[in-house]
């Protein structure tokens, strides 16, 4: 397979190119072979104040009547040629992704046309938003009406992870256009070559200047000073909790809205009356997709005692028939993790499992037939008890803990026996049961007989220490509109409340 050039992108602001003030750079490093195959730029602070001020201008040109207060359609007919502009280079996006973030070249196809998918459906919504506005409001006394108003909260701040470079980038652009708010982009550092492409494609359609603004760099230089920005009316954050709290501490600073989707130690419950098989690829569809780095893996596999053994065995079969190589081979199913770092801290979760008595029972190392690249088998670790790090902890990797339980009371005091509360699973064929526990779960998504199915329509989003706030669907639409109540006095007759001056 030819393997396509990275395009040399500068910061994108204002609808232009323009390069860094500072004029560094970052390095690209492929992960599957470790070579720098290219490089982004890394914006700064002076850059950020640019950007801002770029979307304030955008937000506001002609009284709002370019942009936030334009009707829906206008927002809805860029929108719709952005997404066909992604689908026109799909395969070109994907195969990009892929060389950038690791993940197999099947998978960053899927989302490419998530992506387009996404778009879409907000464009739709956009819309829709017009025949919405001033919705009655009933009201105890006949002489006032009331009724609200749906509009866009005005430059937002969206700051997002490399686990799906330029679909959870796009969670975050697409509704937040439709509302009519202007943004400004941060993606990580350790993917961002396909935001860079997005960003090539507004310019293309010609959204107007400075509605969308893609700033590259690092958290500490270009994250953290948007978060703290005065002009930034509300931060979209995916990403860690650590990460998250310093970005809400900013925000809080001046009030600021923020939604925060900050990742999970989600478990899945595998019930005895189910096809082992089954139940097998999917434990290992919810823990290992993504090469591992899914913040709603369902890394906590909690299996009925009868059938563990037996259970056990068979995630080990499928697991050893996983391909394993370069994502951009036929037949990937699981490519390197992002980065050194990201590859250091996995095989220290797995050290320190092992050194607190834990069973490494396949994988945990580099496979054999790969000497380069951030490499790691698909590990399975049992023998595990609920004070350990590994059960506790996010690792973000294809690291799957398993544990027995015996009765469904004990199963849920497993499952919800963590700081979080993004997804949970349950696997089971008595439908009854099932209901139980999806209610019972403490978690913000629940899928029953498979695990991390993901659909635009629906919501997403967590409790706990996951975060708050939902994206997708008409949710991820109201995170970037604010509600103002508007209410008439429809009488002629004084309100009387004074008395009247002689």
């Amino acid at each position: 397979m030819a393997i396509p050039p990275v395009p040399a992108r500068q910061l994108f602001i204002d609808g232009e190119w323009r390069e860094p003030i500072l004029k560094n750079r970052i390095p690209i490093v492929n992960p599957s072979t470790q070579d720098v195959i290219g490089h982004i730029p890394a914006a700064t602070k002076e850059d950020v104040e640019v950007a801002v001020n770029a979307a304030r201008r955008a937000f506001s040109r002609n009284k709002g009547k370019d942009w936030a207060k334009a009707p829906g359609a206008l927002r809805a007919k860029y929108l719709r040629a952005i997404a066909a502009k992604v689908t026109e280079r799909k395969s070109h996006l994907a195969k990009l992704e892929s060389l950038d973030s690791g993940k197999p070249l099947d998978e960053t196809v899927w989302d490419m046309e998530d992506v387009a998918g996404c778009f879409e459906f907000y464009a739709d919504l956009a819309e829709g938003l017009d025949a919405k506005q001033k919705a009655p409001v009933s009201l105890p006394m006949e002489s006032f009406k009331s009724y609200v108003l749906k509009q866009p909260i005005g430059v937002v701040g969206l700051i997002t992870p490399w686990n799906y470079p330029l679909l959870m980038a796009v969670w975050k652009v697409a509704p937040s256009l439709a509302a009519g708010c202007t943004a400004v982009l941060k993606p990580s550092e350790l993917a961002s070559v396909t935001c860079l492409e997005l960003a090539d494609i507004c310019r293309e359609v010609g959204l107007p200047p400075g509605v969308l603004n893609v700033l590259t760099g690092y958290g500490s230089e270009a994250g953290a000073p948007l978060a703290a920005h005065p002009s930034v009316d509300k931060i979209a954050f995916t990403g860690s909790f650590a990460t998250g709290s310093k970005v809400m501490t900013a925000a809080a600073q001046l009030v600021k809205p923020v939604s925060m989707e900050l990742g999970g130690k989600s478990p899945l419950i595998v019930f005895d009356d189910v096809d082992l098989d089954k139940a097998a690829e999917w434990a290992l569809f919810g823990c290992f997709w993504t090469n591992g780095q899914i913040c709603s893996a369902t890394s906590r596999l909690l299996v009925h005692e009868s059938i563990a053994s037996e259970f056990i065995e068979k995630l080990v079969k499928w697991s050893k028939n996983i391909k394993i190589s370069d994502p951009l081979e036929e037949g990937c199913r699981l490519g390197p993790v992002v980065s050194e770092g990201q590859y250091e801290k996995i095989l220290k979760f797995i050290s320190t499992a092992k050194s607190e008595g834990a069973t490494i029972l396949h994988g945990g190392s580099r496979p054999e037939h790969l000497k380069k690249g951030f490499f790691i088998e698909p590990t399975i670790i049992t023998d595990v008890t609920t004070s350990m790090q590994i059960w506790r902890e996010e690792v973000f990797g294809p690291v799957l803990c398993v544990k027995t339980f015996s009765s469904e009371d004990e199963a849920i005091e497993l499952a919800n026996d963590s700081h979080y509360g993004l997804g949970a699973a349950v696997i089971s064929n008595d439908a009854e049961r099932c209901d139980r526990v999806s209610q019972d779960f403490e978690a913000g998504i629940v899928w029953i007989n498979c695990s991390q199915p993901c659909f635009t329509q629906a919501p997403w989003g967590g409790i706990k220490r996951s975060g708050f706030g939902r994206e997708l669907g008409e949710w991820g639409l109201d995170n970037y509109l604010s509600v103002k109540q508007v209410t008439l006095y429809t009488s002629n007759d004084p309100w009387g409340w004074y008395k009247p001056p002689c």
